[in-house]
C-alpha cells in the first residue's frame, strides 16, 4: 500500500465500520442493544473523563450509554435511547501501536461495550467475536 497519499479515518469512517462490525455480530447479541445510535468523536468529554477518573482521554476506546438489561427484558426500553460512543483518536493510536487491523479493533470495542454493560463474561464477549470473523 502507498501510505504517502493516506489520510487518517474520519469520524464518519469510523462510524461507518462501527456499523459493518454490528452487522456482522451474531443476532442475538445484537437484539441485547437494540436499536443503537452510533456517536464517534474524537476524545471522551470532559465530563466522562472526571467522572471515570481517567488519567487521560486516550484510556478509553468506547463508552455504553442505555437500558440495562432489566429494562430490555421488561420490554420498557421504548424511550430509552442505545448509544455508543466511540472515540476516534484513542481508537487510532491503539490501531498504530498494535498489529490489528482497524475494522478488528472496532468491533472488539463495541462487542465489550456491550457486553459489559449486560454482565456477559470476557470469555462470552471472546465467543460473540469469534462467531462474527
Amino acid at each position: 500500500m502507498d501510505w504517502s497519499s493516506a489520510e487518517a479515518p474520519s469520524l464518519d469512517d469510523v462510524e461507518t465500520l462501527a456499523r459493518a462490525a454490528f452487522e456482522s455480530l451474531p443476532e442475538e447479541f445484537r437484539g441485547l442493544a437494540g436499536d443503537i445510535r452510533y456517536l464517534v468523536q474524537d476524545f471522551p468529554d470532559d465530563e466522562v473523563v472526571r467522572d471515570m477518573e481517567l488519567e487521560s482521554p486516550f484510556d478509553i476506546l468506547g463508552l455504553f450509554q442505555g437500558p440495562d438489561l432489566a429494562s430490555h427484558e421488561a420490554a420498557q426500553v421504548h424511550a430509552a435511547q442505545t448509544m455508543i460512543f466511540l472515540y476516534r483518536r484513542p481508537i487510532l493510536d491503539y490501531w498504530a501501536e498494535n498489529q490489528e487491523r482497524l475494522g478488528d479493533i472496532v468491533r472488539h470495542v463495541l462487542v465489550h461495550e456491550i457486553g459489559h454493560h449486560f454482565g456477559l463474561s470476557d470469555a462470552d464477549m471472546d465467543a460473540i467475536e469469534a462467531r462474527a470473523d
